[in-house]
């Protein structure tokens, strides 16, 4: 059994699409999971005292018929806004998928947005489906080591990262930056399309809180638990053709994500 506090919930709601992706991340990540209905979490917000990780996984939570995970936010404001803060201020850990990321700043836990608007649309104004190499923030977190790097797939039509100061000339909190896309064959300078493939301000592709326990990013960790993930991994098999081992890979698996944050609540 897992320690209480290697315990997680993965919520979902109507349009959710990869929360079972995320239980299995977070599974193979050690952690002891149950997957959750918003409707049952808003009955019961005690389910969050014997957790140590919330996951608000990736999808179109009702369809993102309003816009990007708007109606999931305003449920979540509604019914569970204090024992979201009060999970947050514990220092505990959320980490919020694409749509998942959309809710956060939606809900103001996460910086971005216009005011507390979410994520907007991409600027090549399609839905971008691709493998995206990222380069981890300059402050250690217990999602991530600093200047690491991964190379993990996006799939969104919402994800660009917008910043609107409070003040003229101000810039995003560096020690809040979680992942850059950066450029797949290497390079100074801004990230041009497609390697980052929605315009966001910075390149940036994920942002912490001040304290570095919420996460949210765009792309998708979960879909890279095994090295046949991969989009190439058969160039990468063992000389006698036998699939790859995670050591065989030039980056680490996208599950290492959810392995540090386990392993920071055992």
């Amino acid at each position: 059994m897992s320690p209480m506090g290697a315990r997680a919930i993965v919520l979902r709601a109507a349009g959710t699409n990869c929360d079972r992706e995320t239980v299995r991340a977070l599974e193979l990540a050690g952690a002891t999971v149950e997957r959750v209905h918003v409707n049952r979490l808003s009955k019961e917000p005690e389910l969050l005292d014997d957790v140590g990780l919330l996951a608000l996984a990736g999808g179109f939570t009702f369809g993102d018929d309003v816009a990007s995970g708007a109606v999931l936010a305003h449920i979540l404001e509604r019914r569970l806004s204090d024992a979201i803060h009060r999970f947050v201020d514990a220092g505990k850990l959320v980490v919020g998928v694409c749509n998942g990321f959309q809710i956060l700043v939606r809900l103001g836990i996460l910086p971005g947005g216009e005011g507390r608007g979410a994520l907007l649309g991409n600027h090549s104004g399609k839905f971008e489906d691709r493998w995206v190499r990222l380069e981890c923030g300059s402050r250690s977190t217990p999602w991530f080591e600093a200047g690491a790097e991964y190379f993990v797939p996006v799939a969104h039509a919402e994800g660009r990262f917008a910043w609107f100061p409070n003040r003229e000339g101000a810039k995003f909190p560096e020690d809040q930056v979680a992942f850059r896309y950066r450029p797949r064959r290497g390079g100074e300078g801004p990230t041009p399309y497609p390697d980052n493939p929605n315009g966001s301000y910075d390149d940036i592709a994920g942002v912490t809180n001040a304290a570095g326990n919420v996460l949210g990013l765009m792309p998708h960790p979960e879909r890279f638990l095994i090295p046949e993930h991969h989009p190439s991994w058969m160039r990468h098999r063992r000389p006698d053709g036998s699939p790859p081992d995670e050591g065989d890979l030039p980056v680490p698996l996208g599950l290492e994500i959810y392995r540090r944050a386990v392993a920071s609540l055992a």
